[in-house]
């Protein structure tokens, strides 16, 4: 499978899930902001890669705006060379709308990935040369609110569904990029990568989230994240 039919397949399979309260609004940029998402795949993710980077799900200010993982506007916009028309979701919470590239909001943690990436590497090329940024989950689940409600936070049997689909999809994802590491952006997607990579012989890992609700990730995220990259054996610009 190529990555646009892996991409099909995900969103086929995400098509029959349900979820109940207190989760009243599922966004899946999958589907409204497909037009971004596939420029995003053209530009960058063609080759065999050394290191996927998996984040969690779509922030409300990020992938959920752009369609791109940890898709903070400007990021996604100005250092990656991503726009394309962006839908709206079939229902759409008031306090959380969906502006797409006209989204004034910032997604800090997409801030910081990025900006990480582009002070390490200089350049999209550069970065990409080695690196795919992905998410283990591509959908946003949101309270009556406007609460973000993370995946590992939904009732037992909506995880059990939902986990099996995206276990799948990240399998197909390593056997397309063939990388040596597969990094976890937290906790929860490295345990998800740990459970579905566990046949395989790629290095599972993970470095800090850079979610401004960490004390740890408001002190110097990148440079943390580096040095558990370089921990891990991944080399850097920057050092021998």
């Amino acid at each position: 499978m190529d990555l646009p039919e892996i991409t099909d397949e995900l969103a086929r399979e995400l098509c029959p899930l349900k979820f109940d309260r207190p989760v009243e609004y599922v966004y899946n940029p999958l589907e409204y902001a497909r037009a971004p998402y596939d420029v995003y795949l053209r530009k960058f993710g063609r080759s065999r890669r050394e290191v996927i980077l998996l984040g969690m799900n779509p922030g409300p200010w990020g992938m959920a705006q752009t369609g791109v993982p940890f898709g903070e506007v400007c990021a996604a916009r100005d250092w990656l060379g991503v726009r394309a028309a962006v839908g709206r979701p079939a229902r759409e919470h008031p306090q959380r709308p969906v502006l797409g590239f006209d989204c004034q909001r910032s997604e800090v943690s997409g801030a910081r990935l990025w900006g990480w990436a582009r002070d390490t590497f200089k350049t999209p090329e550069r970065f990409f040369g080695r690196f795919f940024v992905a998410n283990y989950c591509p959908l946003s689940f949101l309270e009556e609110s406007g609460r973000n409600r993370t995946p590992n936070r939904l009732s037992a049997a909506e995880r059990q569904g939902l986990f099996s689909v995206c276990d799948r999809a990240l399998f197909r994802l390593v056997e397309y990029f063939r990388p040596t590491f597969v990094i976890g952006v937290g906790k929860f997607a490295e345990q998800r990568a740990r459970i579905s990579l566990a046949d395989t012989d790629v290095t599972v890992g993970g470095v800090l989230h850079p979610s401004p609700a960490s004390p740890l990730a408001n002190r110097g995220w990148a440079a943390k994240a580096a040095r558990q990259l370089r921990d891990l054996g991944i080399r850097l610009p920057g050092r021998r």
